[in-house]
């Protein structure tokens, strides 16, 4: 994500003084919310889906993982790349390759 848009994301809750609601659980909340409203885009259909409701919903998670992040003072890239260093381990290409087994099964 480019800076700008992460200082325009904080800008937006800075000026409307809602750092005060962005405990970790509320931003947790409001993550888990926003992705069961962008999991609703696809209820009934795997492609009948609207893909500006998609964009709106997704774009939602976004910006609460960025106001978490930034409460958190942590690093997205930074988590990511610990998180797929784990995955890696977990999922070797040669035994995770084409199959959605968990690693604990392959």
């Amino acid at each position: 994500m480019k800076e700008d848009t992460i200082r325009r994301i904080l800008k937006f809750s800075e000026d409307r003084d809602w750092d005060q609601f962005h405990t970790p659980s509320n931003l947790a909340k409001s993550i888990s919310i926003e992705a069961n409203e962008l999991l609703e885009c696809f209820q009934w259909s795997d492609d009948g889906y609207d893909i500006n409701e998609v964009k709106e919903e997704l774009a939602d998670v976004l910006v609460y993982c960025v106001d978490m992040l930034d409460k958190l003072n942590l690093d997205a890239d930074e988590i990511i790349n610990e998180k797929m260093d784990k995955n890696e381990a977990k999922y070797p290409v040669e035994k995770a390759r084409g199959k959605a087994t968990k690693y604990n099964k392959l």
